[in-house]
């Protein structure tokens, strides 16, 4: 294997697959970087055999041909070479020489042929969505996951395309996010995932790189194939990740949404926020809830902990004209959700002091926070 690249684009590339890798691989080889040299570029894939990405690179293929090397270490040279052009071989002997102005470097590494394929698959079901859609829908939900990775049914985001529709719901069993995107689904397509939060991570990590993003999954795992601005990162065609799915069945999040809420108040998100966010700067761990008196046209938000004293804010001019109500909750639970959002305006529904808040907007979005006992 012989190959002519450039440093950047091959630092890009090794960027992008180096998440999968974790620091203490169960077999040598998941710590490299599978390197394949064909005649129209180079391919660079890394996995963990749960989850596994792809993506490709410019070169300049002078032979073509295969080899594994350790993904960090190479990663770690490749930004410090001091000259853009760099040239990479490989001999019979799986040792690999890179040349980069006056620094050469001679790095071992593992037969090609040892590397875990990633899986195909029958395209069971595909769907085409935009980055910025994909990207705005996980961040109104994947704050809400339990990141408590035993409970691996509620350590992920669901994902449930119905006729119509696509709605995104994560939860750790104290809040609830859901939030939906109209999209062509028709009865024959329809089909549910739950996609494991370390992927959920590494999918809003490869967003916005360009326009659209298709996901193709089975009963078992799912791929997303990213388009990529060829000119501004030097990726020649499309990223791929494939992971496995968690199996079972996700929670019903539909025996969570309250049937029937009796107040609604209309608020200004980013008042509301900053708000909250300085009055809890006095609560802690021990103390971690924040009060909220709704009173017509004001609500009141305090926080106290006996470490720090006390911390309360008024807000005034408030449309609600309901009966005077105090509930608290863990602030950020309450912040969460309004910096997911962009919408100036929010809705808060409740029911009374015990029952669950509810942050609504007018764009198919909605999230449930269960409260804190009034001491």
């Amino acid at each position: 294997m012989k190959l002519k690249l450039h440093r950047d684009h091959f630092l890009n590339g090794l960027t992008q697959v180096l998440n999968v890798v974790g620091t203490r691989a169960t077999m040598p080889i998941l710590s490299n970087v599978l390197i394949e040299a064909k005649t129209d570029g180079v391919l660079l894939t890394t996995t963990n055999l749960d989850l596994g990405i792809r993506c490709a690179i410019k070169a300049e293929v002078l032979e073509p041909g295969t080899i594994t090397l350790p993904v960090r270490k190479l990663a770690t040279i490749v930004k410090e070479l001091p000259s853009l052009d760099v040239r990479l071989e490989s001999s019979q002997k799986l040792q690999a020489t890179l040349v980069s102005g006056g620094s050469r470097f001679k790095i071992m590494g593992l037969a090609s042929e040892e590397y875990p394929p990633l899986p195909s698959f029958d395209e069971d079901r595909a769907f085409v969505l935009p980055q910025t859609e994909l990207q705005k829908l996980l961040k109104l939900v994947s704050y809400a996951a339990s990141t408590d990775e035993s409970r691996y049914q509620m350590n992920s985001v669901f994902f449930d395309f119905s006729p119509g529709k696509l709605t995104l719901v994560a939860t750790d069993g104290r809040r609830l996010a859901l939030a939906a995107h109209e999209m062509a689904v028709s009865e024959k397509n329809t089909g549910k995932l739950v996609l494991p939060l370390k992927t959920v991570a590494e999918v809003e990590r490869l967003l916005g790189q360009g326009d659209n993003v298709k996901m193709t999954f089975n009963s078992r795992q799912v791929a997303f194939s990213f388009d990529t601005k060829d000119s501004s990162n030097g990726l020649v065609d499309k990223i791929l990740l494939v992971s496995k799915l968690i199996e079972g069945k996700y929670p019903d999040y539909n025996q969570v949404l309250p049937k029937e809420t009796y107040q609604r108040l209309k608020l200004d998100r980013n008042l509301v926020m900053e708000s909250i966010k300085r009055v809890a700067l006095v609560t802690t761990e021990k103390n971690n809830s924040v009060k909220l008196k709704i009173t017509p046209k004001n609500i009141e938000i305090s926080g106290s902990s006996p470490d720090f004293g006390e911390a309360q804010e008024s807000i005034g001019g408030v449309a609600y004209d309901g009966p005077e109500v105090q509930v608290a909750f863990n602030p950020q639970y309450l912040l969460d959700p309004l910096r997911s959002l962009t919408a100036d305006e929010v809705f808060f529904e409740f029911r009374d002091e015990l029952s669950p808040g509810i942050f609504k907007t007018l764009d198919k979005f909605l999230c449930v926070v269960m409260p804190l006992r009034l001491s």
